[in-house]
């Protein structure tokens, strides 16, 4: 339906939003463009400040903010609620450390002063998606603008309340009119903003075909592009482990934001020795889920962000199913209002079928059995993604095979796959390139400006 905010707990259409033309496109980004000449001047002290207001506002209106995301894709209230005092952390983060990640770095050279200087870059325009509506969106915004870069924010069309709400609180917090600004556009326009000369770079966090289409489109203007796309991520269960809290958290990972996660756990690779136990944990506790009502704060699993999401997902479990898959538990739409989907387990995956390569995004969980290490390792790198990684051991030489050999950008053990602000995010092969939050992401948008000064100057 284009741009409109469409209830997925109840189909219904709460509101529906004219999307830009191109010459208000055109006047934004010229807005966008003239701020960026002054803020770029700004000093740290200053953006602090106002970063710091952001969160405040964050933080105080959390129930509101996350009402809101509740009501436009769907996840859980009490979830979304925290992910709006996340987002003020992120915030809080950069703010406390900004200066110190862009400070000078002194290089030392023969008869001379050597340094490296961060410079911000100008208008970078951000694609996101709908699943974190308003972390996905901070976790670019709080480094980007506290490197004084300005923002222009392509949201996905199902959630443009959320996307408005943001730019509205960047404003109250005193940021100038032209540093962060929403475009209520569809994803035909994107290239378009692209070959624009005055946006300097893009970041996406999508799917591989969007990340194909920014990344072609940004590579043929030569700009600097992000991409944080999907994954499969393995969890990856050992004898030694604790089983008891793999199992519990296992279920945690798998259903995370209604299991419509990049990083959600969606293969497990468990040792045969303990895999009857697994099983029979692992399905009880996915079969005994609350689903319902995202707004209910019992709420465990609310539904799909969208009607199409429930239609893809049975579709790929059908077909894995149908390709020699054993299904103990769901495997189907639920019959009520709203797009929910049963929570899933899958076992006996071919191959060639979608469950194994490809990311569902929804409750389904496919099982594995290996007889070792290798060929736990060696199952776990057989996707094209590489995102994030979680392995549960207590074997300590086990568990430096697994950070040494796993292929992903981030390898969690005994713990399961989070983003966390002081952390760098992103992943390997499919899954993208470039990372967000820790100190790389701040300089992800930077000029890192060689400086070398003659003795005697």
């Amino acid at each position: 339906m284009g741009i409109a905010t469409i209830n997925p707990a109840t189909g219904e259409v709460v509101k529906v939003f004219e999307p830009l033309s191109d010459e208000e496109v055109d006047e934004k980004i010229s807005l966008a463009a003239r701020t960026f000449s002054e803020y770029r001047h700004t000093s740290f002290v200053d953006r602090r400040r106002l970063m710091l207001r952001a969160a405040e506002i964050l933080e105080n209106e959390k129930e509101t903010f996350g009402g809101l995301m509740t009501l436009e894709m769907g996840k859980t209230v009490r979830s979304a609620v925290d992910e709006a005092v996340k987002c003020a952390s992120g915030c809080r983060y950069y703010a406390e450390n900004a200066e110190r990640f862009l400070a000078d770095e002194i290089v030392e050279t023969p008869a001379a002063r050597s340094f490296i200087r961060y410079q911000p870059l100008g208008p970078i325009l951000a694609v996101m998606p709908w699943n974190f509506p308003f972390w996905q969106v901070f976790r670019f915004v709080a480094p980007a603008l506290m490197a004084g870069n300005v923002g222009l924010l392509k949201h996905a069309s199902n959630v443009p309340q959320c996307a408005l709400a943001i730019e509205d609180i960047l404003l109250r917090a005193g940021f100038p009119k032209g540093v962060f600004q929403t475009l209520l556009i569809g994803s035909q326009k994107v290239d378009r903003i692209l070959n624009d000369p005055r946006v300097m770079a893009a970041t996406l966090t999508g799917s591989e075909r969007a990340g194909i289409e920014v990344g072609v489109g940004a590579a043929k203007r030569i700009k600097k592009v992000v991409l944080e796309l999907g994954g499969s991520d393995p969890f990856i269960v050992m004898p030694s482990a604790n089983l008891e809290e793999a199992t519990t958290t296992a279920v945690k990972a798998r259903i995370v934001n209604n299991g419509q996660s990049c990083i959600a756990a969606k293969r497990f690779i468990v040792a045969e020795q303990i895999a009857d136990q697994f099983e029979r944990k692992f399905v009880s506790n996915m079969e005994a889920l609350r689903l319902g009502d995202p707004f209910n704060e019992d709420t465990e699993l609310g539904p799909l962000a969208t009607k199409d999401g429930v239609s893809d997902l049975d579709a790929d479990v059908q077909k894995t199913v149908a390709a020699g898959a054993r299904l103990l538990t769901g495997g189907k739409a639920i019959d009520r209002p709203g797009n929910f989907y049963a929570p899933t387990v899958l076992t006996n995956v071919p191959r060639n079928s979608p469950a194994y390569r490809e990311e569902l995004f929804g409750p389904v969980a496919s099982l594995f059995r290996v007889r070792d290490i290798e060929g736990a390792i060696s199952l776990a790198n057989d996707t094209r993604f590489g995102l994030g990684a979680s392995a549960w051991t207590n074997d300590p030489e086990e568990r430096e095979r697994f950070i040494n050999e796993l292929d992903a950008g981030m390898v969690f053990i005994n713990k399961m796959v989070a983003s966390d602000p002081r952390l760098p995010f992103g992943g390997i092969k499919q899954s993208g390139h470039g990372r967000e939050l820790g100190p790389y992401g701040i300089r992800e948008f930077t000029n890192a400006k060689t400086v070398w000064v003659e003795a005697g100057n």
